[in-house]
């Protein structure tokens, strides 16, 4: 597997990108300005980059990979 896959940085930005997409459904939620329909796709989207994060980063952390910073 590609370095960069398990790198830290990458880890947290799939992570950060999933909370954006999640915040953006519930705002969309809570002023009306998106389609039930939008809002699954959102929630599908955050929770989807939110679960690839949890699984490269136990995986580099099974691996001995989670001290890599570059």
């Amino acid at each position: 597997m590609p370095d960069w896959l398990f790198n830290r940085t990458t880890v947290i930005a799939l992570a950060i990108i999933g909370g954006a997409f999640s915040v953006l459904a519930s705002v969309g939620r809570s002023k009306g300005w998106l389609t039930p329909q939008q809002l699954k796709y959102l929630n599908v989207a955050a929770y989807t980059f939110m679960a690839a994060s949890i699984i490269l980063f136990v995986f580099a952390g099974l691996l001995g990979m989670g001290a890599q910073t570059s």
